[in-house]
């Protein structure tokens, strides 16, 4: 919205503050009015944003809890700088809220999505009648306005748009932010609509052959001591259960030579603070499959508005693990979320085939990236050329196989030389 136009709206709302009641009147021009505001403070609109994602459509990565755990172990320690948009209709009610943020890296600022590096979904919190109320077409003009605004702030500069991992839909409605120019991210993400009977769910996706594996599965891990799976309630057991994890995790990302998505600072105390702090650990939902005393898989999930997102899994990678604990224990968390009546299972991000047995929906994902400065140009030219050839080269089965191939064999050298 042009600043003249606001200004004038604000100032006729100020004169309609001072008038009686019974003559009060909105202009017919304002009431399709939406204001946006800018708040570079969660705490700032803290109240009203946990108050919107109970309504909202968005996903557990928008969630407050979420975001400002990710801001106070992450981004506070590498210079995030949060922007908070919100808009508003003429009477106050919020339309949509935009977590966004400013990164500084060596090369240049980024405008991205504040917990963008750690979530899965990158989307804005819509008002269920943001269609009606504000529309696509009337959003692509708020967000240019937007983005101009934040320019004429030196705290809020940027010199690169980076919006990656977003979702063609948020909640029933269409993101508006897939109407920019985007290109498919190099992965997909997939659901699975659980129904309400577990063993008619179990039946519809597993052969009379696999589930007689499954059952072999099981069998011959139990030949090696009781099997159970335990879901820690008590901090010392979540934390141990998180370790146990990354731990795992770790020595799969060695093997394979990719980097310890764990090791950045704050990562590990993310995880830990978000699974035992008390204002978030309704989110999280942490258990892990025993072989006796011993781990044999953990499962790190978020449970939000009927949908279960299964965010983190590992395995051990030891005697055990040729009878496939982690394919038990997803049969559990499955079997679980049904009985506890979630709608949805949410395998989130990624391209693994494992997911694709369990789903009936795939989720498109796109990624936006555009220069705003000179400065910037080089640095989204790289990024949309790096991102499109990952992208072929991951849709490519034969590419892909033998890129897998040879990081695999790769990994052991690669983990020594950065060791």
């Amino acid at each position: 919205m042009p600043q003249a136009t606001q200004a004038a709206l604000d100032a006729r709302v100020e004169l309609d503050e001072a008038l009686p009641v019974r003559v009060r009147r909105v202009p017919v021009a304002a009431r399709n009015e939406v204001r946006f505001a800018i708040h570079e403070g969660l705490d700032e609109v803290e109240q009203e944003w946990r108050a919107f994602e109970l309504v909202a459509d968005c996903t557990v990565f928008q969630s407050f809890d979420w975001v400002s755990t990710w801001q106070r172990n992450i981004g506070s320690r590498t210079g995030v700088a949060p922007v908070i948009v919100t808009g508003r209709d003429v009477h106050g009610q919020l339309l949509f809220l935009l977590p966004l943020a400013i990164e500084t890296t060596a090369f240049a600022r980024r405008l991205t999505w504040l917990g963008a590096d750690f979530s899965d979904y990158n989307t804005p919190m819509l008002a269920v009648d943001f269609p009606r109320a504000v529309g696509l077409e009337r959003f692509m003009r708020l967000w240019h306005e937007i983005a101009r605004r934040l320019q004429t702030n030196p705290r809020l500069q940027y010199d690169v748009v980076d919006l990656e991992k977003m979702p063609d839909t948020v909640g029933a409605q269409p993101n508006p932010f897939v109407r920019l120019a985007v290109i498919r991210n190099a992965n997909g993400a997939y659901l699975a609509h659980l129904g309400g009977d577990w063993d008619a769910f179990y039946a519809s996706k597993r052969s009379g052959s696999t589930r007689k594996r499954d059952r072999y599965r099981r069998k011959r891990l139990a030949d090696h001591g009781k099997v159970g799976v335990q879901n820690p309630e008590s901090a010392a057991e979540v934390i141990h259960a998180v370790d146990a994890l990354m731990q795992q995790k770790a020595r799969s990302f060695s093997r394979m030579g990719v980097a310890n998505v764990f090791a950045p600072p704050g990562r590990r105390e993310f995880l830990r603070e978000l699974a035992t702090d008390p204002r978030s650990r309704h989110l999280v939902h942490v258990s892990h499959l025993d072989v006796d005393a011993a781990i044999m898989a953990v499962n790190f999930g978020l449970a939000f508005r009927g949908r279960y997102y299964h965010l983190l899994a590992s395995h051990d990678d030891g005697e055990l693990s040729r009878f496939g604990p982690g394919t038990v224990h997803l049969q559990d968390l499955l079997r679980r979320a049904t009985e506890l009546g979630f709608r949805e299972f949410d395998f989130t991000i990624g391209d693994e085939p494992y997911k694709r047995e369990w789903c009936d929906t795939e989720i498109a994902l796109f990624d936006h990236v555009s220069a705003a400065t000179l400065r910037g140009w080089p640095v989204a030219m790289r990024l949309l050329a790096v991102r499109r050839l990952k992208r072929w080269i991951k849709q490519t089965p034969m590419l892909w196989n033998t890129a897998y191939k040879l990081r695999t064999l790769a990994g052991p050298l690669v983990t020594r030389l950065r060791g």
